[in-house]
């Protein structure tokens, strides 16, 4: 007898059957991640095997003498890098602080053929360098667009840490727009963040995207923490390389005062309707210099520069470039409770010990 209170006949679902050569749910979930890490292995051996040949590991030794050599007690000390061949008849980038005043440099290839470099040119300020070794149809390394870089898109940097030729390491584009202040004490800007990992032996070589073109030079890490690495994008550093392989150097304005970030008198700002809060106090005015023949004095503020504002040392800094060497400028400036225009023509910075 049935328990239906209806007594109508229950139909009855039949069991679902899996037919052979299907795959289940399950299966399919497996085949798509896998697609998936396929595809993501796919496009880092791509990028190492176009990039990794123009990747070398650098050797420079110090000048004689010195501290340094003093710390090692006697023996040969040794910095470690990485870089990259951008020409084919070898141009290699790196950083500023891997080669800077070495007595001599070594470089070997990725083929393991070894060369002696020379500095074509140095920037401390924006931590980059270029070295040269004599050779032609060297395999080099493409630069794309920083500026076209997403946040989260994968990159992968190539270097030589702790001796380790060719290492790679992959991640992702963390942040944009960083700031990192170079051993100079100049700030650069618009540094990319990765967590990418980087080691002492990185620095110099190339952040790259999937397609292999080199979007930044790797250049810092922070030690007490985990995955926040640094890198110089490549539109700062084709401007450099380019101005280094010509001049040997980035030539830059300079109007000789030492001076500091500082708050603004308010009683002086407020009277004068100056609406920021800090200016560049002048601490001095090196002897001899522009910021001297212009009668600027120790105690002024500089406000602004031919109508730029000025509220930073790192704001003067990106103001006296190239084009306002022996350019006639004016510098407005709050003396004591006055606002005066001071004209002054800057020099070209390049003497030891300049600053501003």
């Amino acid at each position: 007898m049935s328990g239906s209170s209806s007594g109508s006949p229950q139909k009855v679902a039949p069991p679902a059957v899996e037919h052979p050569g299907e795959p289940s749910s399950s299966d399919k979930d497996s085949s798509e991640n896998d697609s998936l890490l396929d595809a993501y292995s796919r496009a880092v051996i791509s990028a190492v095997e176009k990039v990794s040949p123009s990747v070398v590991n650098i050797i420079a030794h110090p000048p004689e003498g010195g501290a340094l050599r003093r710390r090692f007690r006697g023996q040969v000390p040794m910095w470690t890098g990485s870089g990259f061949v951008f020409t084919p008849d070898g141009f290699i980038l790196t950083n500023s602080h891997v080669v800077h005043n070495a007595k001599a440099i070594s470089v070997t290839l990725q083929d393991g053929s070894k060369f002696e470099a020379r500095v074509a040119g140095d920037d401390p300020h924006t931590d980059l360098a270029v070295i040269r070794i004599d050779g032609s149809g060297l395999p080099h390394a493409r630069f794309g667009n920083s500026d076209a870089l997403k946040v989260g898109q994968l990159v992968i940097a190539i270097g030589n840490p702790y001796g380790l030729q060719c290492t790679i390491t992959s991640g992702v584009v963390s942040g944009r727009g960083r700031s990192l202040r170079a051993g100079s004490g100049r700030l650069i800007e618009d540094i990319i963040q990765t967590d990418a990992a980087l080691n002492p032996g990185n620095s110099g070589g190339p952040l790259v995207t999937s397609r292999g073109e080199v979007v930044g030079v790797n250049t810092a890490m922070i030690l007490p923490a985990q995955g926040l690495c640094f890198a110089i994008p490549s539109r700062i550093a084709t401007f450099v390389a380019s101005r280094l392989v010509r001049d040997g150097r980035i030539r830059r304005s300079y109007i000789g005062v030492v001076g500091q970030n500082a708050a603004l008198p308010r009683k002086a700002a407020v009277a004068l309707g100056i609406e920021r809060e800090t200016a560049v106090l002048v601490a001095s005015v090196e002897e001899g210099s522009p910021a001297q023949a212009s009668g600027l004095a120790g105690g002024d503020y500089i406000l602004a520069m031919d109508g730029t504002p000025v509220a930073s040392v790192d704001d003067l800094h990106r103001i006296l470039t190239e084009e306002k060497i022996h350019a006639s400028s004016v510098l407005s400036v709050l003396r004591r409770t006055g606002k005066v225009d001071i004209p002054i023509v800057p020099c070209e910075l390049g003497g030891k010990g300049q600053d501003n």
